[in-house]
């Protein structure tokens, strides 16, 4: 029987003609960003990235899915961590920190790797350049030795007989070394002795702990590391029985009770960070972002710890803070 070309039989065919979008197809509309962790992690920078993000038109848990691998300053976790994010094919991965970094580019060639909160990418062989990072690593620098070095300078100001200040770093990160040569070489006009005080995992806390309350130091300053970041209460806790003032880098630290901090701003950088997903996800190239440096920073001072330290914080210092807990 020859069929008539009537209108049912003209939808039929145009319906057999059409794709048929099925439900697992539609389910690999959603991309998988990765997130890895260095130290712990923190949901208030999360916030700002999840909240940049859905302002640029991705939506955590409709058409983006975020996976986190946290190490909490184990980096022996790192490399095993980035791999399970290559395996679950994530569109882009986010490292929070130098050794995140490494470990995402030694897992993957192919997948675009945006940093945060890096030293030097250029020293660390993570990018040929600034400018036109090639390969497939691109975000944002932190300037850490810059920060740490200022950072420094204004502890001194604050608390101006500060002679011998321990300096916490670990290590096993690699930006530990070049982090301690820096303050090193600005001590001796600073008139401050550097006491480093190495510590690789959480059980070292202790130990260091117990060496510095038979020492005198008269001031800690932590170097910006996950490690470090995630004992950070820890740490509070003891500066509080020696009556130590702290120096930190981010204003988490102050905010937790330690006397000042001076970082780039935070909720910048984490929203400047979506900016790169973003253009990644669109199918942008790493190689064609540059490496931003930081152009907005932040210091903090809490003066409910100068007063219980009994401490005159010097209205020089203050006046030049951006923000002052009371």
């Amino acid at each position: 029987m020859k069929l008539r070309a009537g209108p049912l039989l003209t939808l039929g065919l145009m319906l057999l003609g059409t794709p048929v979008t099925t439900t697992a197809e539609a389910q690999e509309e959603v991309r998988r960003i990765g997130i890895l962790w260095g130290g712990a992690q923190s949901a208030g920078v999360f916030q700002e990235f999840r909240e940049a993000l859905r302002e640029l038109g991705w939506r955590d848990g409709e058409n983006v899915v975020v996976e986190h691998r946290i190490a909490e300053g184990r980096y022996e976790r790192l490399a095993p961590m980035a791999r399970e994010l290559v395996d679950l094919r994530v569109r882009v991965i986010l490292t929070v920190q130098s050794p995140s970094t490494i470990a995402a580019k030694q897992a993957t060639s192919t997948i675009p790797i945006v940093m945060v909160g890096n030293g030097d990418p250029v020293r660390y062989g993570l990018v040929t350049n600034l400018a036109r990072p090639e390969a497939n690593v691109t975000g944002l620098s932190f300037l850490v030795n810059e920060v740490g070095v200022k950072l420094l300078e204004l502890l001194k100001e604050a608390v101006p007989r500060a002679e011998r200040v321990a300096v916490f770093v670990n290590p096993t990160n690699p930006g530990a070394a070049p982090f301690l040569e820096a303050l090193q070489g600005v001590a001796p006009q600073l008139r401050v002795t550097i006491r480093p005080v190495e510590v690789t995992r959480p059980d070292d806390f202790d130990r260091v702990f117990a060496a510095l309350a038979r020492e005198r130091v008269d001031a800690m300053h932590l170097a910006p590391e996950g490690l470090i970041g995630s004992q950070r209460r820890r740490i509070l806790d003891f500066a509080a029985t020696q009556r130590l003032p702290v120096a930190g880098v981010g204003s988490a630290f102050v905010e937790s009770g330690a006397l000042l901090s001076y970082s780039p701003h935070v909720p910048t950088i984490w929203r400047r960070a979506a900016w790169y997903v973003d253009k990644l996800l669109k199918g942008r190239k790493p190689g064609d972002l540059p490496v931003e440096q930081p152009a907005k920073f932040e210091f903090v001072v809490n003066l409910k710890t100068a007063k219980d330290l009994g401490l005159a914080i010097p209205q020089s210092v203050l006046i030049r803070a951006d923000r002052v807990i009371q």
